[in-house]
Protein backbone atom coordinates (compact mmCIF):
# COMPACT_ATOMS: atom_id res chain seq x y z
CA UNK A 1 0.00 0.00 0.00
CA UNK A 2 1.18 3.07 -0.65
CA UNK A 3 2.37 5.89 1.89
CA UNK A 4 -0.16 8.94 2.15
CA UNK A 5 1.22 12.46 2.96
CA UNK A 6 -1.23 15.12 3.19
CA UNK A 7 -0.25 18.73 3.20
CA UNK A 8 -2.50 21.56 4.60
CA UNK A 9 0.17 24.67 3.56
CA UNK A 10 0.06 25.99 -0.16
CA UNK A 11 -2.52 27.59 -2.58
CA UNK A 12 -4.01 26.92 -5.31
CA UNK A 13 -4.57 29.75 -8.03
CA UNK A 14 -6.91 28.69 -10.36
CA UNK A 15 -6.10 30.77 -13.93
CA UNK A 16 -7.78 30.92 -17.02
CA UNK A 17 -6.97 28.74 -19.71
CA UNK A 18 -6.60 25.45 -18.79
CA UNK A 19 -5.49 22.77 -21.66
CA UNK A 20 -8.39 20.53 -22.32
CA UNK A 21 -7.96 16.68 -22.50
CA UNK A 22 -7.02 16.48 -26.36
CA UNK A 23 -4.30 16.76 -28.73
CA UNK A 24 -4.00 19.56 -31.56
CA UNK A 25 -1.39 19.31 -34.29
CA UNK A 26 1.42 21.53 -34.66
CA UNK A 27 3.34 22.56 -37.59
CA UNK A 28 6.34 20.71 -38.79
CA UNK A 29 9.38 22.49 -37.52
CA UNK A 30 12.50 22.81 -40.16
CA UNK A 31 14.75 24.16 -37.48
CA UNK A 32 15.26 23.27 -33.81
CA UNK A 33 17.08 24.72 -30.64
CA UNK A 34 19.02 23.40 -28.20
CA UNK A 35 19.85 25.88 -25.08
CA UNK A 36 22.37 24.86 -22.76
CA UNK A 37 20.88 27.49 -20.13
CA UNK A 38 18.05 25.20 -19.51
CA UNK A 39 20.50 22.67 -17.93
CA UNK A 40 21.33 24.75 -14.55
CA UNK A 41 25.03 24.23 -13.00
CA UNK A 42 26.22 23.12 -16.70
CA UNK A 43 29.23 24.84 -18.50
CA UNK A 44 28.98 23.82 -21.81
CA UNK A 45 31.37 23.11 -24.75
CA UNK A 46 30.22 23.17 -28.29
CA UNK A 47 31.69 19.95 -29.80
CA UNK A 48 29.95 20.84 -33.31
CA UNK A 49 30.15 23.77 -35.73
CA UNK A 50 28.18 25.54 -38.51
CA UNK A 51 27.95 23.29 -41.55
CA UNK A 52 28.35 19.61 -39.56
CA UNK A 53 25.52 16.84 -40.26
CA UNK A 54 24.41 14.85 -37.00
CA UNK A 55 22.28 12.31 -36.15
CA UNK A 56 19.58 12.39 -33.65
CA UNK A 57 21.10 11.48 -30.65
CA UNK A 58 24.68 12.82 -31.69
CA UNK A 59 26.15 15.35 -28.95
CA UNK A 60 25.81 18.74 -29.33
CA UNK A 61 27.76 20.32 -26.98
CA UNK A 62 29.09 18.50 -23.62
CA UNK A 63 29.75 19.74 -19.83
CA UNK A 64 32.89 21.26 -19.94
CA UNK A 65 33.86 19.94 -16.60
CA UNK A 66 32.43 16.47 -17.06
CA UNK A 67 33.04 16.09 -20.99
CA UNK A 68 31.47 12.53 -20.67
CA UNK A 69 28.18 14.62 -20.17
CA UNK A 70 26.73 15.36 -23.47
CA UNK A 71 23.89 17.11 -24.76
CA UNK A 72 22.16 15.34 -27.31
CA UNK A 73 20.40 16.61 -30.59
CA UNK A 74 16.91 16.10 -30.80
CA UNK A 75 16.77 15.68 -34.31
CA UNK A 76 18.85 14.86 -37.12
CA UNK A 77 20.28 17.70 -39.83
CA UNK A 78 22.78 20.33 -40.34
CA UNK A 79 24.04 22.54 -37.87
CA UNK A 80 22.85 26.11 -38.80
CA UNK A 81 24.11 28.68 -36.17
CA UNK A 82 25.91 28.09 -33.09
CA UNK A 83 24.53 31.36 -31.08
CA UNK A 84 26.30 33.05 -28.68
CA UNK A 85 26.21 36.27 -26.34
CA UNK A 86 28.38 38.28 -24.01
CA UNK A 87 32.26 36.94 -23.35
CA UNK A 88 31.08 34.37 -25.86
CA UNK A 89 28.55 32.65 -23.65
CA UNK A 90 26.80 29.70 -25.64
CA UNK A 91 22.90 30.55 -26.15
CA UNK A 92 21.57 28.23 -28.61
CA UNK A 93 22.90 25.35 -30.81
CA UNK A 94 20.28 25.51 -34.13
CA UNK A 95 20.06 22.40 -36.28
CA UNK A 96 18.21 22.27 -39.61
CA UNK A 97 16.17 18.74 -39.77
CA UNK A 98 16.38 16.48 -42.69
CA UNK A 99 13.41 15.53 -44.28
CA UNK A 100 13.93 12.02 -43.18
CA UNK A 101 14.92 11.27 -39.55
CA UNK A 102 17.94 9.19 -38.56
CA UNK A 103 19.04 8.48 -35.24
CA UNK A 104 22.37 7.26 -33.56
CA UNK A 105 21.56 3.18 -32.87
CA UNK A 106 22.83 2.79 -29.39
CA UNK A 107 21.36 -0.80 -29.34
CA UNK A 108 18.34 -2.00 -27.26
CA UNK A 109 19.09 -3.46 -23.67
CA UNK A 110 16.94 -4.90 -21.34
CA UNK A 111 17.07 -2.99 -18.02
CA UNK A 112 16.82 -6.39 -15.60
CA UNK A 113 19.84 -7.42 -16.61
CA UNK A 114 21.80 -4.00 -16.40
CA UNK A 115 23.62 -3.15 -13.63
CA UNK A 116 24.49 0.43 -12.13
CA UNK A 117 27.57 1.20 -14.13
CA UNK A 118 25.90 -0.12 -17.16
CA UNK A 119 22.60 1.97 -17.05
CA UNK A 120 25.19 5.28 -16.09
CA UNK A 121 27.07 4.58 -19.59
CA UNK A 122 24.31 4.14 -21.67
CA UNK A 123 22.57 7.20 -20.19
CA UNK A 124 26.21 9.33 -20.58
CA UNK A 125 26.84 7.52 -24.42
CA UNK A 126 23.30 8.41 -25.60
CA UNK A 127 22.94 12.64 -24.19
CA UNK A 128 20.51 12.46 -21.54
CA UNK A 129 22.70 11.82 -18.11
CA UNK A 130 22.21 15.72 -18.04
CA UNK A 131 18.37 15.15 -17.49
CA UNK A 132 19.33 14.24 -14.28
CA UNK A 133 19.03 16.77 -11.61
CA UNK A 134 20.48 16.54 -7.93
CA UNK A 135 19.68 18.08 -4.90
CA UNK A 136 21.71 20.17 -2.92
CA UNK A 137 22.14 23.03 -5.26
CA UNK A 138 19.26 22.42 -7.74
CA UNK A 139 21.67 21.93 -11.06
CA UNK A 140 22.22 19.12 -13.53
CA UNK A 141 24.21 15.90 -11.92
CA UNK A 142 27.61 14.71 -12.78
CA UNK A 143 28.71 11.18 -12.87
CA UNK A 144 30.89 11.78 -9.95
CA UNK A 145 27.97 11.71 -7.79
CA UNK A 146 26.68 8.94 -5.65
CA UNK A 147 22.69 9.06 -4.71
CA UNK A 148 21.10 7.91 -1.62
CA UNK A 149 18.04 7.76 -3.82
CA UNK A 150 16.30 9.31 -6.71
CA UNK A 151 12.88 10.79 -7.12
CA UNK A 152 10.60 11.59 -9.23
CA UNK A 153 7.42 13.40 -8.95
CA UNK A 154 4.33 12.57 -11.42
CA UNK A 155 1.95 15.47 -9.76
CA UNK A 156 2.01 18.68 -11.61
CA UNK A 157 0.07 21.09 -9.69
CA UNK A 158 1.28 24.54 -10.38
CA UNK A 159 -1.01 26.89 -12.44
CA UNK A 160 -2.30 26.08 -16.01
CA UNK A 161 0.93 23.04 -15.89
CA UNK A 162 -0.21 20.03 -17.97
CA UNK A 163 -1.41 16.96 -16.52
CA UNK A 164 1.02 14.03 -16.25
CA UNK A 165 -1.45 11.32 -16.71
CA UNK A 166 -2.31 12.60 -19.85
CA UNK A 167 0.92 12.66 -21.47
CA UNK A 168 1.56 8.92 -19.75
CA UNK A 169 -0.93 7.54 -21.92
CA UNK A 170 0.57 5.46 -24.58
CA UNK A 171 4.01 5.92 -22.72
CA UNK A 172 3.28 3.30 -20.14
CA UNK A 173 5.91 0.87 -21.22
CA UNK A 174 8.87 3.65 -21.48
CA UNK A 175 7.92 5.10 -18.02
CA UNK A 176 8.36 1.61 -16.69
CA UNK A 177 11.42 0.93 -18.65
CA UNK A 178 12.77 4.63 -17.56
CA UNK A 179 12.29 3.43 -13.84
CA UNK A 180 13.41 0.32 -13.75
CA UNK A 181 16.84 1.84 -15.19
CA UNK A 182 16.78 4.40 -12.34
CA UNK A 183 16.29 1.58 -9.97
CA UNK A 184 19.76 -0.30 -10.79
CA UNK A 185 21.68 3.18 -9.65
CA UNK A 186 19.61 4.19 -6.54
CA UNK A 187 15.95 3.23 -4.67
CA UNK A 188 13.38 5.11 -7.01
CA UNK A 189 11.01 6.92 -4.74
CA UNK A 190 7.87 7.67 -6.96
CA UNK A 191 5.40 10.96 -5.74
CA UNK A 192 1.90 11.04 -7.29
CA UNK A 193 -1.42 13.06 -6.46
CA UNK A 194 -4.11 11.60 -4.44
CA UNK A 195 -6.59 12.38 -7.60
CA UNK A 196 -4.12 10.29 -9.94
CA UNK A 197 -5.20 7.09 -10.83
CA UNK A 198 -3.33 5.79 -13.63
CA UNK A 199 -2.27 1.60 -13.43
CA UNK A 200 1.53 2.79 -14.57
CA UNK A 201 1.42 5.17 -11.51
CA UNK A 202 -0.24 3.66 -8.34
CA UNK A 203 1.29 -0.26 -9.54
CA UNK A 204 4.84 0.86 -11.04
CA UNK A 205 7.52 -1.23 -10.38
CA UNK A 206 11.17 -0.63 -9.07
CA UNK A 207 9.76 2.05 -7.14
CA UNK A 208 8.08 3.02 -3.69
CA UNK A 209 4.98 4.97 -4.18
CA UNK A 210 4.64 8.00 -1.96
CA UNK A 211 0.48 9.99 -2.46
CA UNK A 212 0.72 13.78 -1.79
CA UNK A 213 -2.70 15.27 -0.82
CA UNK A 214 -2.73 18.69 -0.47
CA UNK A 215 -2.65 21.89 -2.55
CA UNK A 216 -0.06 23.56 -4.76
CA UNK A 217 3.64 23.07 -4.35
CA UNK A 218 2.41 19.40 -3.43
CA UNK A 219 3.68 18.34 -6.69
CA UNK A 220 7.33 19.77 -5.77
CA UNK A 221 10.27 17.50 -6.10
CA UNK A 222 11.63 19.42 -3.52
CA UNK A 223 8.76 19.04 -1.04
CA UNK A 224 8.29 15.77 -1.80
CA UNK A 225 11.70 14.87 -0.74
CA UNK A 226 11.60 17.29 2.43
CA UNK A 227 8.57 14.85 3.53
CA UNK A 228 9.87 11.51 2.76
CA UNK A 229 13.94 11.80 3.77
CA UNK A 230 14.82 15.17 4.66
CA UNK A 231 19.02 15.72 3.33
CA UNK A 232 21.81 16.83 5.11
CA UNK A 233 24.90 18.57 3.98
CA UNK A 234 27.01 15.80 2.71
CA UNK A 235 23.72 13.86 0.97
CA UNK A 236 22.90 13.85 -2.31
CA UNK A 237 19.76 12.73 -4.26
CA UNK A 238 18.80 12.67 -7.79
CA UNK A 239 15.67 13.85 -8.85
CA UNK A 240 14.33 13.12 -12.71
CA UNK A 241 11.04 14.96 -14.40
CA UNK A 242 8.41 12.19 -14.92
CA UNK A 243 9.05 12.94 -19.08
CA UNK A 244 12.76 12.68 -18.86
CA UNK A 245 11.88 9.06 -17.30
CA UNK A 246 9.71 8.02 -20.71
CA UNK A 247 12.92 9.51 -22.03
CA UNK A 248 15.44 7.06 -20.71
CA UNK A 249 12.99 4.38 -21.17
CA UNK A 250 12.56 4.76 -25.07
CA UNK A 251 16.16 4.57 -25.09
CA UNK A 252 16.65 1.19 -23.66
CA UNK A 253 13.26 -0.33 -25.23
CA UNK A 254 14.13 1.36 -28.80
CA UNK A 255 18.02 2.14 -28.80
CA UNK A 256 17.29 4.99 -29.96
CA UNK A 257 17.46 8.87 -28.29
CA UNK A 258 13.76 10.34 -28.57
CA UNK A 259 12.77 13.62 -27.07
CA UNK A 260 9.39 13.46 -28.18
CA UNK A 261 7.14 14.60 -25.47
CA UNK A 262 3.51 15.74 -24.96
CA UNK A 263 2.86 19.19 -23.58
CA UNK A 264 -0.04 21.87 -22.79
CA UNK A 265 -0.37 24.89 -24.52
CA UNK A 266 -2.44 26.72 -22.51
CA UNK A 267 -3.18 30.63 -20.53
CA UNK A 268 -6.37 32.84 -21.38
CA UNK A 269 -4.20 34.38 -24.50
CA UNK A 270 -4.40 30.65 -26.10
CA UNK A 271 -8.15 30.53 -28.52
CA UNK A 272 -7.55 26.66 -27.72
CA UNK A 273 -6.37 25.50 -24.65
CA UNK A 274 -5.11 21.80 -25.42
CA UNK A 275 -1.62 19.26 -25.29
CA UNK A 276 0.15 18.80 -28.81
CA UNK A 277 3.00 16.20 -28.48
CA UNK A 278 6.24 18.03 -30.02
CA UNK A 279 10.79 17.41 -29.86
CA UNK A 280 12.47 19.45 -27.02
CA UNK A 281 14.38 22.27 -28.93
CA UNK A 282 10.75 22.95 -30.90
CA UNK A 283 10.43 26.90 -31.95
CA UNK A 284 7.75 28.30 -29.97
CA UNK A 285 6.82 30.14 -33.15
CA UNK A 286 5.92 26.86 -34.43
CA UNK A 287 3.92 25.71 -31.17
CA UNK A 288 1.85 28.63 -31.18
CA UNK A 289 0.78 29.22 -34.40
CA UNK A 290 -2.73 30.35 -34.72
CA UNK A 291 -3.02 29.62 -31.48
CA UNK A 292 -2.91 33.04 -29.62
CA UNK A 293 -5.88 35.29 -29.29
CA UNK A 294 -3.85 38.43 -30.35
CA UNK A 295 -0.09 38.59 -30.16
CA UNK A 296 0.09 42.22 -28.61
CA UNK A 297 0.39 42.55 -25.15
CA UNK A 298 1.06 39.48 -24.07
CA UNK A 299 3.48 37.61 -22.18
CA UNK A 300 5.00 34.48 -23.82
CA UNK A 301 5.83 32.15 -20.56
CA UNK A 302 8.41 28.85 -21.57
CA UNK A 303 6.95 26.90 -18.69
CA UNK A 304 3.80 27.95 -16.17
CA UNK A 305 3.16 31.35 -14.64
CA UNK A 306 4.93 30.76 -11.47
CA UNK A 307 8.51 29.17 -12.54
CA UNK A 308 8.63 29.37 -16.13
CA UNK A 309 10.90 32.13 -18.39
CA UNK A 310 9.41 34.96 -20.33
CA UNK A 311 10.26 34.08 -23.93
CA UNK A 312 9.22 35.21 -27.28
CA UNK A 313 8.32 33.40 -30.31
CA UNK A 314 12.06 33.01 -31.44
CA UNK A 315 12.29 31.15 -28.44
CA UNK A 316 12.90 27.37 -28.05
CA UNK A 317 11.09 24.26 -25.73
CA UNK A 318 12.92 23.97 -23.08
CA UNK A 319 14.52 20.96 -21.89
CA UNK A 320 12.30 20.38 -19.40
CA UNK A 321 9.39 22.51 -20.24
CA UNK A 322 5.85 20.82 -19.81
CA UNK A 323 3.94 23.58 -21.23
CA UNK A 324 3.96 26.65 -22.69
CA UNK A 325 1.76 29.26 -21.40
CA UNK A 326 0.82 32.57 -22.32
CA UNK A 327 -1.09 35.19 -20.26
CA UNK A 328 -2.12 38.98 -20.93
CA UNK A 329 1.40 41.39 -20.41
CA UNK A 330 -0.66 43.71 -18.39
CA UNK A 331 0.98 47.23 -19.87
CA UNK A 332 -2.59 48.27 -21.90
CA UNK A 333 -4.45 48.05 -18.46
CA UNK A 334 -5.73 51.25 -17.65
CA UNK A 335 -8.21 51.27 -14.29
CA UNK A 336 -9.71 54.14 -12.90
CA UNK A 337 -10.16 53.88 -9.04
CA UNK A 338 -8.48 50.57 -9.17
CA UNK A 339 -7.08 50.71 -5.56
CA UNK A 340 -10.51 51.41 -4.15
CA UNK A 341 -12.83 48.98 -6.47
CA UNK A 342 -14.30 45.77 -5.02
CA UNK A 343 -11.85 44.16 -7.60
CA UNK A 344 -14.61 41.02 -7.93
CA UNK A 345 -12.63 39.20 -11.03
CA UNK A 346 -9.25 39.29 -9.32
CA UNK A 347 -7.48 37.08 -6.90
CA UNK A 348 -5.94 37.80 -3.34
CA UNK A 349 -3.94 35.53 -0.92
CA UNK A 350 -5.27 37.94 1.83
CA UNK A 351 -8.49 38.27 0.99
CA UNK A 352 -7.89 41.74 0.40
CA UNK A 353 -10.90 41.51 -2.71
CA UNK A 354 -14.21 40.69 -2.37
CA UNK A 355 -13.80 38.24 -5.15
CA UNK A 356 -13.02 35.13 -2.73
CA UNK A 357 -16.82 35.57 -2.32
CA UNK A 358 -17.23 34.23 -5.72
CA UNK A 359 -15.96 30.57 -4.62
CA UNK A 360 -12.80 28.23 -4.97
CA UNK A 361 -13.36 27.34 -8.10
CA UNK A 362 -13.82 30.55 -9.83
CA UNK A 363 -11.30 31.27 -12.86
CA UNK A 364 -9.10 34.00 -12.94
CA UNK A 365 -7.45 35.84 -16.05
CA UNK A 366 -4.34 37.55 -14.24
CA UNK A 367 -1.91 39.35 -16.29
CA UNK A 368 1.94 39.67 -15.76
CA UNK A 369 2.27 42.73 -13.52
CA UNK A 370 3.26 42.49 -10.04
CA UNK A 371 1.05 45.53 -8.75
CA UNK A 372 3.82 47.36 -6.55
CA UNK A 373 7.32 48.15 -6.26
CA UNK A 374 10.20 46.15 -4.16
CA UNK A 375 10.43 47.14 -0.41
CA UNK A 376 13.41 46.44 1.91
CA UNK A 377 11.41 44.30 4.47
CA UNK A 378 9.90 40.58 4.79
CA UNK A 379 6.65 40.55 6.31
CA UNK A 380 6.66 37.70 9.35
CA UNK A 381 4.53 34.68 8.85
CA UNK A 382 3.76 35.63 5.21
CA UNK A 383 5.88 32.69 3.64
CA UNK A 384 4.44 29.75 6.18
CA UNK A 385 1.38 30.21 4.94
CA UNK A 386 2.04 29.16 1.57
CA UNK A 387 5.53 27.20 2.26
CA UNK A 388 4.65 23.25 3.28
CA UNK A 389 8.21 22.32 4.14
CA UNK A 390 9.45 22.04 7.42
CA UNK A 391 11.83 24.92 7.21
CA UNK A 392 11.86 28.47 8.37
CA UNK A 393 11.45 30.16 4.69
CA UNK A 394 11.61 33.68 5.92
CA UNK A 395 14.54 33.72 8.06
CA UNK A 396 16.23 30.97 4.85
CA UNK A 397 15.79 34.02 2.45
CA UNK A 398 17.21 36.72 5.07
CA UNK A 399 20.48 34.91 5.35
CA UNK A 400 20.69 34.47 1.74
CA UNK A 401 20.02 38.42 1.34
CA UNK A 402 22.92 38.91 3.73
CA UNK A 403 25.17 36.00 2.26
CA UNK A 404 25.72 34.41 6.02
CA UNK A 405 26.79 30.49 4.35
CA UNK A 406 26.74 29.23 8.54
CA UNK A 407 23.40 30.40 8.41
CA UNK A 408 22.24 29.22 5.74
CA UNK A 409 22.97 25.71 6.05
CA UNK A 410 21.46 25.64 9.58
CA UNK A 411 18.02 26.68 8.14
CA UNK A 412 18.25 24.39 5.41
CA UNK A 413 19.58 25.45 2.45
CA UNK A 414 20.43 22.04 0.91
CA UNK A 415 17.23 20.77 1.12
CA UNK A 416 15.57 24.11 -1.21
CA UNK A 417 15.46 24.60 -5.05
CA UNK A 418 13.97 28.38 -6.90
CA UNK A 419 10.96 26.63 -8.05
CA UNK A 420 10.18 25.94 -3.97
CA UNK A 421 9.80 29.90 -3.21
CA UNK A 422 7.65 29.93 -6.31
CA UNK A 423 4.26 30.89 -4.30
CA UNK A 424 6.36 32.80 -1.21
CA UNK A 425 7.54 35.25 -4.66
CA UNK A 426 3.43 35.33 -5.54
CA UNK A 427 2.21 36.22 -2.21
CA UNK A 428 5.10 38.22 -1.02
CA UNK A 429 3.83 41.84 -0.55
CA UNK A 430 7.41 43.37 -0.73
CA UNK A 431 7.77 41.90 -4.27
CA UNK A 432 11.00 39.89 -3.52
CA UNK A 433 12.09 37.62 -6.59
CA UNK A 434 12.67 35.22 -3.98
CA UNK A 435 13.01 32.74 -6.94
CA UNK A 436 16.36 34.56 -7.88
CA UNK A 437 17.44 34.94 -4.46
CA UNK A 438 17.40 31.46 -3.77
CA UNK A 439 19.42 30.42 -6.98
CA UNK A 440 21.67 33.16 -6.50
CA UNK A 441 22.64 31.54 -2.91
CA UNK A 442 22.73 28.15 -4.38
CA UNK A 443 25.35 29.25 -7.34
CA UNK A 444 27.62 30.81 -4.32
CA UNK A 445 27.73 28.30 -1.51
CA UNK A 446 28.55 25.19 -4.40
CA UNK A 447 31.42 27.65 -5.06
CA UNK A 448 32.13 27.85 -2.02
CA UNK A 449 31.79 23.87 -1.66
CA UNK A 450 33.42 22.89 -4.70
Amino acid sequence: MANVIKLRKGLEINLKGKAREKKTATNVSNVYGLVPENFVGVTPKVVVKEGDHVLAGEALFVNKAFPEVRFASPVSGTVTAVVRGDRRKLLCVKVQADAQQEAVDFGKKDVRALDASSVRQSLLEAGLFGYINQLPYAVSTTPDTTPEAIYVSALRDMPLSADFEFELTGNEDAFQAGITALSRIAPVRLGIGSKQSAAALTSVQDAEVYVFDGPCPAGNVGVQVNHISPISKGDTVWTVEPSSVIFIGRLFLTGKVDLRRTIAVAGSQVSDPSYTEVLVGTPLSDILSGRLSKTEHVRIINGNPLTGSVSDLAGFLGAHTSEVTVIPEGDDNDEMFGWILPRTHEFSASRSYLSWLMGKHREYDLDARIKGGERHLIMSGEYDKVFPMDIYAEYLVKSLIAGDIDKQEQLGIYEVSPEDFALAEFVDSSKLPLQKIVRDGLDILRKENA
